[in-house]
């Protein structure tokens, strides 16, 4: 065997034995759940045998002294003379690592390293001559599940439960560098195809139009292949997880089951080796911060066994990640204090900001509400870390959470990176005279990932639906308060901006922590685009993700959504300002506030008004729908339970008495907790005239004004809702 050869094998041995300690790992932690799974501890028992033989081949003798241990170890709890044990798992996992470390060491350096395995080989040794049979003690548990809901061990994927030699005749290892190189070649064809089809539309030749429609079909097809072969499913991160939260487990002195769903979810490789750490990072912290210790649990009425979920799923051109716990979740109150502690919020407008808001402090970064520091937790990094390197990569992270109950942090990401969909828009400017032949216009191109919806306002529609709240264009879209920003003002394209048009085009975009919209001139088309990176001069631009090569040869830059709402102010200018209408309605002080008031009647001809900024959603809901709890009327919503206060009975008045309908609902929310205000039917949105305003006494009333014509009373919302719930504004929602 020639040198050339020994390094081939050696090659060879390093690849197979790193799959091999990757699934030693998992092994491991099902065997210590199932110590009595003998095919486990065969298969378990072949893998070791194999790693030591070949250390013999090559000479190394400390892991082959290491292996051996292991191996005679393994040889007695397959033979039966011993049971596994949480020590024996310790000290086995422990071996995995030390081969792992010093296969690391022969990958870079040629040799075995430095480490000393003789304490660790001392008690593998130990541990198979004198170890009695007892029952394990577990700390975890792994449950997956694969698409037929089936329960299988180990590795996740829908043949995790078939194990045996690979079938090398139809498999070969390519170096990821040429992988690399041949997706950046796919991406240049993509330009020049795109270059091709405009080129193509502007002339009338009908082989030469035949002969582009192959090319483009042929490009396509060699794109999607190219992209299968970058493509990994996300369970080769997910495998990784049974081992890290058996530690910790074990260091916190808990017990979890993780439950796996989703693990053949596929994405590029780009995108695993961005998400490794960030949900690393989330699991350890479900598992320290989320899951109670058992006695915990016990005294709270749960199992004492807790459990972590993962979940992956494709939706709309991107994948979802679900990290879910059902621990203590998040304490909202301590959350609050903590951030006005660290003057990261003032006092006033923490006390204001609802429990979803408030659960965005956890992503700053150095924020904890840890008492004290641990090897673990405490120092107030790790959600940072994950929110950061989500965005980086195009994604979006969000929590939710109900105290006690557990919490949920959600993950949505791009398939890859290298060539994404994305909506093409334009802005043409102030005097709109350019085409799109000429240069007088801008494109930009909004990843679809972000996309929620495209709404057209026109004429008088537009003028309508589209008010000025307070210093902040609104859209009204079904029921919703939409924020709105023009592409032209945010980046001083021109001095008019989208909205003087006759036609008004809205895209809408998931931001932070809902949606806006952004107002362009003209949506031109989605198309796949290839991503390139920004010059170092940008690189600070966080408005901008990238940039793309259109069909004609021009540049159009890529908007980075969650940058472009912090750059037009929408991340916190537009919530402060409506959160500050909505407390002085609240406390009373609503004539105070020149703002849009929703008008409704409420029976008799009476009509009644409500401030905009503090109404959440417009609903209608079946009469049929309506429950009775504590003697109240509630509604199940969103997930929760929604108490409704009728006002057409605000005077003692009862209400009609007609057959099942359909009710017209107010939604109000305040501090994370949501109430229904039932009304006769919502008449129109109007301006409210300060000057013309009259105080009124009378209970529920604060003001009257007239309102197209007519006295219209302004609901006194804060002493309605105390009438009727005197706990609402001062005690969490349980719900």
């Amino acid at each position: 065997m020639t040198v050339d050869d020994v390094d081939e094998v050696l090659r060879e041995f390093l690849l197979e034995s790193s799959d091999a300690l990757n699934t030693l790992d998992q092994d491991f932690v099902a065997l210590e759940r199932n110590p009595d799974d003998r095919t486990l501890i065969g298969e378990i028992f072949r893998l070791v045998h194999t790693i030591k033989g070949t250390c013999g081949f090559f000479a190394f003798e400390r892991l082959e002294r290491l292996t051996h241990a292991g191996e005679a170890l393994l040889c007695k709890l397959r033979d039966g003379e011993i049971r596994n044990t949480s020590e024996i798992t310790t000290s086995l996992l422990k071996m995995v690592d030390g081969i792992r470390c010093s296969l690391e060491a022969i990958e870079t350096t040629g040799s075995e390293g430095v480490e000393d395995f003789d304490a660790l080989i001392a008690n593998l040794t130990r541990l198979s001559e004198n170890e009695p049979i007892r029952a394990p003690a577990v700390a975890f548990e792994a449950v997956v599940g694969n698409q037929k809901n089936e329960i299988v061990r180990g590795d996740s994927s829908e043949k995790a439960e078939v194990r045996g030699p690979a079938v090398t005749d139809t498999a070969i290892r390519v170096d990821v560098e040429v992988l690399d190189r041949v997706m950046n070649l796919v991406g240049e064809l993509v330009l020049a195809r795109n270059q091709l089809l405009q080129f193509a539309g502007s002339i009338r030749e009908p082989v030469f139009a035949a002969t582009t429609q192959r090319l483009n079909a042929l490009t396509t097809e060699l794109q999607e292949g190219i992209m299968k072969t970058r493509m990994q499913p996300i369970g080769n991160v997910w495998n990784k997880f049974p081992r890290v939260i058996r530690d910790l487990a074990h260091a916190c002195g808990k017990r979890v089951i993780l439950e796996v769903d989703g693990a053949h979810t596929e994405l590029d490789r780009t995108i695993i080796e961005a998400i490794r750490d960030p949900l690393t990072h989330a699991v350890r912290n479900a598992v320290d911060h989320g899951i109670e210790a058992p006695e915990i649990r016990k005294q709270s009425g749960k199992p004492e066994v807790g459990t972590l979920r993962l979940r992956a799923f494709h939706e709309g051109g991107h994948v979802n990640i679900e990290v879910t716990d059902d621990g203590r979740g998040l304490d909202i109150e301590r959350i609050r204090v903590r951030a006005v502690e660290r003057g990261l919020v003032a006092a006033d407008r923490a006390a204001r900001m609802g429990e979803r808001e408030v659960s965005q402090f956890i992503f700053h970064p150095g924020f904890s509400t840890a008492a004290t520091v641990t090897n673990v937790s405490g120092r107030g990094v790790g959600m940072d870390v994950v929110k950061t390197n989500i965005e980086k990569i195009g994604g979006s992270v969000d929590v939710t959470s109900l105290w006690g109950r557990g919490t949920t942090l959600r993950v949505k990401i791009p398939l890859t990176l290298a060539i994404i969909p994305a909506l093409v828009v334009s802005s043409m400017g102030c005097s709109r005279r350019y085409s799109e032949s000429e240069q007088g216009f801008h494109r930009f191109a909004i990843p679809q990932v972000n996309l929620m919806e495209l709404v057209r306002l026109e004429g008088e529609v537009a003028l309508r639906r589209i008010e000025d709240v307070r210093g902040v264009r609104m859209c009204r879209l079904r029921g919703s308060l939409l924020p709105l920003v023009s592409l032209n003002r945010s980046f001083a394209l021109s001095r008019c901006s989208e909205f003087d048009a006759d036609v008004v085009n809205i895209v809408v975009v998931q931001g932070q922590t809902r949606p806006f919209g952004i107002v362009v001139d003209k949506i031109l088309d989605t198309e796949e685009i290839v991503v390139k990176p920004l010059g170092k001069e940008l690189k600070g631009v966080k408005t901008f993700s990238g940039a793309t090569i259109m069909g004609d040869g021009r540049v159009a830059l890529i908007l980075d959504v969650l940058g472009f709402e912090q750059h037009a102010g929408l991340a916190s200018t537009s919530r402060d300002r409506s959160d500050d209408a909505g407390a002085d309605v609240a406390s009373g002080n609503a004539s105070r506030t020149s703002e849009s008031w929703v008008v409704f009647s409420v029976g008799d001809g009476a009509t009644m008004a409500i401030p905009l900024a503090i109404v959440a959603r417009l609903e209608e809901i079946a009469e049929g729908v309506i429950e009775q709890s504590g003697g109240r009327a509630v509604v199940q919503y969103r997930g929760g339970i929604l108490p409704l206060i009728d006002l057409r009975k605000l005077d003692g008045k009862r209400a009609s008495q007609a057959a099942p309908q359909l009710l017209q609902v107010i939604v109000y929310s305040e501090g994370g907790r949501s109430l229904g205000f039932i009304v006769e039917k919502i008449l129109d949105i109007v301006p409210v005239d300060i000057a013309a305003i009259r105080e009124v006494a009378r209970p529920g009333v604060s003001d009257a004004v007239v309102i197209q014509g007519k006295v219209t009373e302004l609901l006194n919302v804060r002493r309605v809702i105390q009438s009727f719930d005197a706990t609402f504004f001062g005690v969490k929602n349980a719900a």
